[in-house]
């Protein structure tokens, strides 16, 4: 498992495959990420024990919500929206990451058909 300390707690990578990451976060209380975004990745924060509270800017529309999440707690975070987390208590919780493939993907420059 690699592990990897941080100011507020320390984080260990439990799978990292073609489009997954599971990640399990030890918070302590008085402990906050940073402000990020991520490009494509969806983020689901799950709680199993603690409190944390998932601060998001949504869609760059000014609009904030905040989450308080507690033990059997969890919200998603979809690409491109700024968040971070703060824990209000010492927590253990997860981080899964995702990618959804677009099915309109696509862009054609000549269509198929008969000859």
């Amino acid at each position: 498992m690699k592990k990897q300390g941080k100011a507020w707690g320390e984080t260990a990578t439990l799978f990292e495959g073609n489009n997954v990451e599971v990640h399990r976060i030890v918070g302590r209380s008085g402990g906050f990420c940073s402000v990020h975004k991520h490009q494509h990745k969806y983020n689901m924060f799950f709680v199993e024990s603690g409190t944390l509270k998932i601060t998001e800017w949504k869609d760059d529309s000014g609009t904030v919500d905040e989450t308080l999440l507690k033990s059997m707690d969890s919200c998603v975070v979809p690409p491109g929206n700024k968040h971070k987390f703060d824990v209000l208590e010492d927590c253990v919780a997860f981080e899964i990451y995702w990618v959804t493939l677009n099915p309109k993907d696509i862009q054609r420059e000549v269509y198929g058909g008969m000859k």
